[in-house]
């Protein structure tokens, strides 16, 4: 019976080539999946570390934002700083009075301002340093 059947195929060439067709592209899947399926995982791979959106570009957004986040605070220091000076420009009797003698040169009355010229101040400081 065998024998009919081997020769029953061997008769029919249409179902011979069937097979044949059907057998290839197991053949071709069997033989080059693993490799396309390496390079897909590769590609994608590569585009997740240097893409646009990638683990690089991710890690130089937070490292700006962790700069404009040291700048802010810094800002915000300096403006506590600049807004307690106003208040007390505002209110204090002894900041105004300090900046109008050091600034304006003011005095109080009976006392004598003595300015130096600068080059002599230079010269002093100067000569006592030694």
């Amino acid at each position: 019976m065998e024998q009919n059947l081997k020769g029953s195929q061997e008769a029919d060439p249409d179902r011979r080539m069937k097979s044949d067709i059907q057998g290839k592209p197991k053949g071709i899947l069997q033989q080059y999946g693993r490799q396309v399926l390496v390079v897909f995982v590769a590609v994608l791979l590569v585009h997740d570390v240097f893409g646009t959106h990638g683990f690089l570009a991710m890690r130089r957004k937070q490292q700006e934002i962790e700069k404009v986040r040291i700048e802010m605070n810094r800002l915000n220091k300096e403006n506590a700083g600049l807004q307690q000076d106003v208040k007390d420009l505002k209110t204090d009797p002894q900041t105004i009075e300090r900046i109008a003698r050091e600034e304006l040169g003011q005095a109080r009355p009976g006392e004598v301002i003595i300015k130096l010229p600068a080059q002599a101040a230079k010269e002093n400081d100067k000569s006592e340093k030694p």
